[in-house]
């Protein structure tokens, strides 16, 4: 899509973006949704005279340029790059970090993230440092006291624990100590937050989740302002060459069409949860951004439309709430317990056992009590019947073990 294309795009609502984002009824065909174009290669008129910049589909492609010009228009960027993974994204970003550099980074932070920062690009001299990016006053001191941190990773709200942090005060404090500063996405989408706006200088998102939406597709995104970084990213993707599948984007794509819609119904089922549970005895404390009692709650009214769909919480069980939270994970009927998150369906896990389990004796462990709900589109009602029964045959289960 041209960027005169993207100015025009921008002047519709979200909601109207989200359907029409990346492709305009074609041409020829009159066909609504973008066409699925599997060559490997392309015709070429003369050596070096390529149709239309396309030469070889790692390089480029007609549907993953589709998706590419989808996120920028919904991040409001100017380039989108798209990549096989939400992993390989991350590691695309990290490809910006030279040897003997720092990246400062979120201490509760998806476990993959951590890990591929802690276990892979430690060994290349990048080094990573966490900190509690709600905490403005910690981020100002680890830069201050780390000269060589050039990237500031924040994940934004946070996995598992949904905090929050005030993205335009990060952006502020990483410009005056000269480094990037890159938003992890996911959790919020396009839909709730666009880091893009106060001032981010790369947006990633893992499009297997919400941007998907249906459990289907896995796939990453990055989205930027700066043509700088847009041409090393660009390189990157091609050398490197971790691309999505032509049918890959246009699930993608698909999914980008009722993101608004999703969300909207999703994150009123986890707003409901959420005041639901915190009237539960079984649960010693709920993380929402949406309830008012959260820490960064005037943060969440300032920088996001909505609190989000993702809901987690701490089994109240001091001597057991690691059994207590396994057994209420295995004991729902229609939250099904996966990995993952960001569909119409509902999820639960035990983030210790299961997503961050990669991070456990290291800073960034996780309670094993803790479980972490994807809240999807099911009607609230089921939801809560669901988790009503899970808890009563855990309690029971309990009892009996006792």
């Amino acid at each position: 899509m041209q960027e005169n294309e993207r100015a025009a795009r921008r002047m519709d609502r979200f909601e109207t973006r989200t359907v029409h984002a990346g492709f305009d009824a074609d041409g020829l065909t009159g066909a609504v949704v973008p066409p699925i174009q599997m060559s490997t290669t392309f015709k070429q008129d003369g050596v070096g005279q390529l149709r239309e910049g396309l030469d070889y589909g790692r390089t480029d492609n007609p549907t993953r340029r589709a998706l590419e010009g989808a996120i920028a228009d919904l991040e409001n960027g100017s380039h989108g790059i798209a990549y096989a993974s939400g992993m390989a994204a991350t590691q695309n970003a990290l490809y910006l970090l030279d040897p003997g550099q720092a990246v400062l980074i979120s201490d509760d932070v998806y476990g993959g993230t951590w890990r591929l920062a802690d276990k892979v690009w430690r060994r290349y001299g990048i080094e990573p440092i966490p900190v509690d990016m709600a905490d403005l006053d910690a981020s100002s001191a680890a830069l201050t006291a780390r000269p060589n941190v050039s990237m500031v990773w924040v994940e934004t709200p946070t996995n598992p624990l949904l905090k929050v942090v005030d993205i335009s005060a990060v952006v502020r404090l990483a410009a005056a100590a000269g480094a990037l500063t890159v938003v992890d996405n996911t959790f919020a989408t396009p839909y709730l937050q666009r880091p893009l706006e106060l001032g981010v200088d790369l947006v990633l998102h893992s499009a297997t989740k919400y941007l998907g939406g249906h459990s289907d597709v896995v796939g990453g995104l990055l989205a930027t302002r700066r043509d700088d970084l847009a041409e090393r990213l660009r390189f990157h993707q091609n050398a490197a060459g971790a691309v999505p599948s032509p049918f890959d984007c246009w699930l993608v794509l698909r999914g980008l069409r009722t993101l608004a819609v999703r969300m909207e119904r999703a994150s009123a089922n986890a707003a409901l949860l959420a005041a639901w549970l915190t009237g539960r005895g079984e649960v010693a404390r709920v993380h929402y951004p949406g309830l008012p009692d959260h820490p960064q709650r005037q943060v969440v009214d300032r920088q996001m439309r909505l609190p989000g769909a993702m809901v987690s919480f701490e089994v109240a069980d001091a001597a057991g709430g690691a059994d207590r939270a396994r057994g209420l994970a295995a004991a729902t009927r229609l939250f099904t317990l996966a990995e993952s998150l960001g569909a119409v369906e509902s999820l639960i896990e035990v983030p210790a056992g299961m997503t961050h389990q990669s991070v456990e004796e290291t800073p960034l462990a996780v309670s094993p009590a803790l479980v972490r709900l994807s809240v999807g589109i099911e009607s609230a009602d089921d939801l809560v019947d669901d988790l009503d029964a899970a808890f009563a045959a855990s309690t029971s289960v309990k009892q009996a073990q006792d």
